[in-house]
């Protein structure tokens, strides 16, 4: 039915509070003071603009709710925007002090003598993203610029093919969409320019891509997840400022990523497991690497004594240069990991997403000035990213992640040779190319042969590893349960018939939260047949509320009919200090 929903018009509408974003809403105000400047001194012509008509929207209840990352952050994004970040107040926990790389076997441990130039982190922080987000947005809003939570973007409004805002999603609907008594639509947002920085797999960025096919020859996005937890450590404890990263145990050979262990203020620390999203194993559980990552001799020492309190999992985007969509079309701009930012090779993001939203903030103030969003005037933006040093760090990680397609040796052979070649694929080949990562997912007599294995998880003790069930409670998930599922899977069947027989229905173990559960099908339920896969008896359950909102499913699905969108507004996680 038609809904009445209020309209707001603003000059810019960034999407979604993370550091490219609000890095771009201050960077747009900054200019908009110096417009205002310039006119009053005479200097400049024109009207003043208000910074009232920037409007940043975040989908969490609290700004930086949703915000997880490792992280380790190279300050130099923030010291482009605000100078002496750190006299302003910028939240960080430590600058890093000591610096590791150790090899894992299955119980021993080698230190490498030597540090790899990418995972140098001299001069960087260690920072609570959750954190960050919070005092930028405090930032933005001192500066006035309008930032509301719990308005999630749930549609991109189009004239023809130019963005022209965002419907917002309704609040008070029941499970099969009715109205309940506390219903309020959703308000259309209409902006001049819109920008989408909702990180990685954005749901309107996914519509985009369906309408203007901006990643058109480019290399098709691949992913990792990254899951970790923090943990309350004895007071004295832990040295300030430790950064160690992890190679080897528990991943094979054949699937690409590596533990982090990071030292936090309040003796914390901040461990996790990244697992790339290209793995060949259809068994494959992330989060179950995590908990043998943890239970690793050398990992475990540190974690003695310890009480883990805060979980959670999140996407990264890992394709770098060559998976970079368009940044720009009619309307609209890309910033951030939605704009595959992230240099690969390092693991960091942060700084990248910063002078992002920087670079499109200044496109988006000459569109505003000169009342013309089009595409060719926002094009400047992208001409912006090729000269910055965006453009520089990228492209010299161009073809990182493609050389672990053929495995952990091949691919630091790679790296080793990029780094002495200017970035060239095994030291020759400019461009190398890849696949979607759920195209590399093996199906299980593939993989397995015949006789395919039981899966069985490991045994958790709830001291030093977790089920995920126990890590979902303390990652503070919560959605509204008489709400509609936000997790769209397009046709059931296939779960229930070819995908339990193709792939064992992967959902339930790459999913770090347990939101995806293959149960036994009711007596009343009717048989299924499914182009010609026989019913396997079970029926896919939907556990919505535990969602940590990683977007895992919507990545890694093999038949891509699992469509991950926003949930009613301030549902998801909550990563206080994450």
């Amino acid at each position: 039915m038609a809904r009445d929903r209020d309209v707001l018009e603003v000059d810019v509408l960034f999407v979604g509070a993370g550091p490219a974003c609000l890095a771009g809403a201050i960077r747009l105000a900054q200019l908009y003071a110096d417009h205002n400047k310039a006119i009053e001194a005479g200097s400049a012509a024109g009207e003043p603009l208000s910074t009232e008509n920037i409007l940043v929207i975040e989908k969490a209840r609290n700004i930086g709710d949703h915000g997880i990352s490792g992280a380790v952050m190279d300050p130099r994004g923030l010291a482009d925007l605000l100078g002496d970040f750190m006299a302003a107040g910028c939240p960080v926990e430590s600058p890093v002090v000591d610096d590791q790389l150790w090899f894992l076997g299955k119980s021993g441990r080698l230190k490498s003598p030597l540090m790899p130039p990418p995972l140098d982190n001299r001069g960087k922080y260690v920072i609570s993203l959750n954190k960050l987000a919070k005092w930028m947005a405090g930032v933005a809003e001192a500066l006035g610029v309008q930032v509301f939570p719990e308005f999630p973007g749930q549609e991109l409004l189009f004239d023809g093919d130019r963005v022209i805002g965002v419907r917002t999603g309704d609040k008070g609907v029941d499970r099969d969409g009715r109205p309940k008594a506390n219903y309020e639509a959703g308000p259309d947002l209409l902006a001049k320019v819109t920008v989408l920085g909702e990180g990685a797999r954005g749901t309107l960025a996914k519509q985009l891509e369906r309408n203007l096919k901006l990643s058109a020859g480019k290399n098709p996005q691949v992913y990792s997840i990254g899951v970790k937890e923090l943990w309350q450590m004895p007071s004295g404890s832990t040295p300030a400022g430790q950064v160690v990263h992890t190679l080897g145990y528990p991943l094979d050979n054949d699937t690409f990523g590596g533990g982090f262990i990071y030292s936090m203020a309040g003796d914390i620390w901040d461990i996790g497991l990244v697992v790339g999203l290209d793995y060949r194993n259809p068994q494959l559980e992330p989060h179950a690497e995590f908990q043998k990552f943890k239970a690793h001799p050398s990992v475990a020492r540190l974690l003695r004594g310890g009480q883990m309190f805060r979980y959670g999992a999140k996407a990264i985007p890992e394709g770098g240069w060559w998976a970079m969509p368009r940044p720009y079309a009619d309307g609209v701009l890309l910033v951030g990991d939605t704009a595959s930012t992230l240099d690969p090779s390092k693991l960091k993001g942060i700084h990248l997403a910063v002078k992002s939203g920087m670079l499109a903030a200044e496109t988006a103030a000459e569109a505003v000035l000169s009342n013309d969003p089009s595409a060719q005037r926002l094009a400047s933006y992208e001409q912006r990213i090729g000269k910055s040093w965006i453009r520089e760090q990228l492209y010299a990680s161009r073809n990182f992640h493609q050389g672990f397609e053929r495995g952990r040796v091949f691919g630091m052979i790679n790296v080793a040779l990029g780094m002495v070649s200017g970035g060239r694929a095994f030291g020759v080949y400019e461009r190398l190319p890849t696949k979607a990562g759920y195209e590399r997912m093996e199906k299980l007599v593939d993989y397995f042969g015949r006789n395919v294995p039981g899966f069985e998880r490991p045994r958790y003790d709830n001291t030093l590893t977790f089920s995920k069930l126990d890590d979902v409670f303390r990652s503070g998930a919560k959605h509204e349960e008489n709400a509609p599922c936000h997790l769209i899977v397009a046709d059931t069947d296939v779960c229930a018939s070819r995908c339990a027989t193709e792939f064992g229905n992967p959902c339930q173990y790459f999913c770090p939260a347990n939101v995806y559960e293959m149960i036994p099908a009711p007596p009343d339920a009717g048989r299924i047949e499914k182009e010609g896969f026989a019913d396997s008896g079970k029926r896919l359950r939907i556990n919505f509320a535990n969602c940590v909102h990683c977007k895992t499913c919507d990545i890694m699905d093999p038949y891509q009919i699992i469509d991950w969108v926003p949930p009613e507004g301030g549902g998801g996680p909550v990563y206080t200090g994450m």
